[in-house]
């Protein structure tokens, strides 16, 4: 059941918890996410990058309209969300693909730059309907460490104030990738914003981090937590241990969509997020 992102976050502050966001790529993975939401009867996010709707090849074309009608047809209610929109154009797409939350991640631009683009992007999608992210302290790659400059509390603030944003993505001790050690989040910083600004908050870069951590964030208020590497990694792995013998390609790829199912049912358990589909 396609639905929109605020409604599952209100649902994860209610009960406590937070609502697993997986990325996908193809049938696989998103076959592998929502078998795992409706074993679990869980609400989740499911969402793709930016780069698969801008790039030249246009992935999302092909994979955007199954994904969207295989969530349509689960009774597990699902957000579909464009993860990390780089640009405008971006947003347009995404929106055009059925997307019912949308990233517009201006993070890399100086304070008052990121404000201006986001109150754009957020009255736009609010005039369809649509949900807004935006993201304040910009979460990098693991591979060039993780940022010990967090995001302030007076500019989260500011930001939530004059943007309108239904969620925050914050830069609290995480980062996209493989972690060169594990993360140590910040959870004091999460409990202050999320106090100052009573939005639900976004914890990016989920892979890898230790059980506890990620307990501690939730607890502390974040109530989205994104997952993309490991993803991959999940599917990944378990497509190179398949059978060279085997040539079908249905039949090699089930396995890896298991993994990915495997995968996303632990994290939803971990999040407390089963059974939030009531």
């Amino acid at each position: 059941m396609l639905t929109d992102m605020k409604s599952l976050l209100a649902a994860a502050e209610k009960k406590e918890c937070a609502i697993p966001a997986f990325n996908v790529y193809d049938a696989v993975t998103g076959a592998g996410v929502i078998r795992a939401a409706e074993e679990a009867n869980a609400c989740v996010i499911v969402q793709m990058y930016s780069r698969l709707f801008t790039s030249p090849e246009k992935e999302a074309e092909f994979i955007a309209p199954a994904i969207v009608a295989a969530i349509h047809r689960s009774p597990v209610k699902m957000a579909f969300h464009l993860d990390h929109g780089a640009t405008d154009e971006a947003v347009a797409r995404a929106v055009r693909a059925g997307c019912t939350s949308v990233m517009r991640d201006a993070s890399e631009l100086p304070l008052d730059e990121n404000i201006a683009v986001m109150k754009n992007v957020v009255r736009f999608a609010h005039d369809l309907g649509l949900d807004v992210e935006g993201e304040l302290g910009h979460v990098g790659v693991a591979a060039e460490g993780v940022s010990t400059e967090y995001t302030k509390v007076d500019e989260a603030v500011r930001f939530v104030k004059e943007t309108n944003v239904d969620a925050l993505a914050v830069l609290v001790g995480t980062a996209h990738g493989h972690y060169k050690q594990a993360p140590v989040i910040a959870v004091d910083r999460i409990r202050e914003i999320k106090q100052a600004t009573g939005i639900p908050l976004v914890l990016h870069g989920g892979s890898g981090v230790p059980d506890d951590q990620i307990r501690a964030a939730i607890k502390s208020g974040i109530r989205k937590i994104n997952f993309g590497t490991d993803v991959c990694c999940s599917m990944l792995n378990a497509l190179r241990a398949v059978d060279e013998k085997l040539i079908a390609i249905d039949l090699v790829m089930k396995e890896p969509t298991e993994a990915v199912k495997r995968f996303c049912l632990e994290k939803i358990r971990l999040l407390g997020a089963e059974g939030t589909n009531e």
